[in-house]
């Protein structure tokens, strides 16, 4: 009987189409843990042998990359990962806390350097005499 890809007949290759990353990144996602690294199949060994992904493979490789566009660190996906949907959402809700936290700090960091090079931006088009405040700006010797 031939399996369908909904039934684990999916290469490496097809499983990084669907979740929208290359090749190389399922590869560090195993190494990481965070996806499983199936048997090989259909040869002797190691020799001729490919590797199978099915549905679960693609929810999980999907649950990463989601996880990942909220924030959240490939430690915190991990973690996250382990975590039961029905028994650890108090846990679930503290990193979410946690992430959100860093992320209101990114943002008020980034706001910072926009307004300082907006500040550059217009003292640079305010005079055309001397050094470009820009340029001195990030040349600290």
């Amino acid at each position: 009987m031939v399996r369908s890809q909904a039934m684990g007949n999916m290469t490496i290759a097809g499983l990084a189409r669907e979740g929208g990353v290359g090749v190389e990144t399922v590869r560090y996602y195993q190494r990481r843990r965070l996806l499983d690294t199936p048997e090989r199949t259909g040869g002797v060994g190691l020799v001729g042998g490919v590797r199978r992904y099915g549905e679960e493979d693609i929810r999980r490789l999907r649950f990463i990359r989601s996880a990942q566009s909220a924030g959240f660190t490939l430690d915190e996906i991990g973690e996250l990962l382990h975590l039961d949907a029905g028994e650890d959402r108090q846990r679930a809700r503290t990193l979410a806390a946690e992430r959100i936290a860093a992320l209101d700090a990114k943002i008020t960091e980034l706001q910072a350097a926009r307004d300082s090079l907006r500040r550059l931006a217009h003292a640079c088009g305010s005079s055309s005499g001397g050094p470009c405040p820009i340029i001195t700006a990030f040349d600290r010797e």
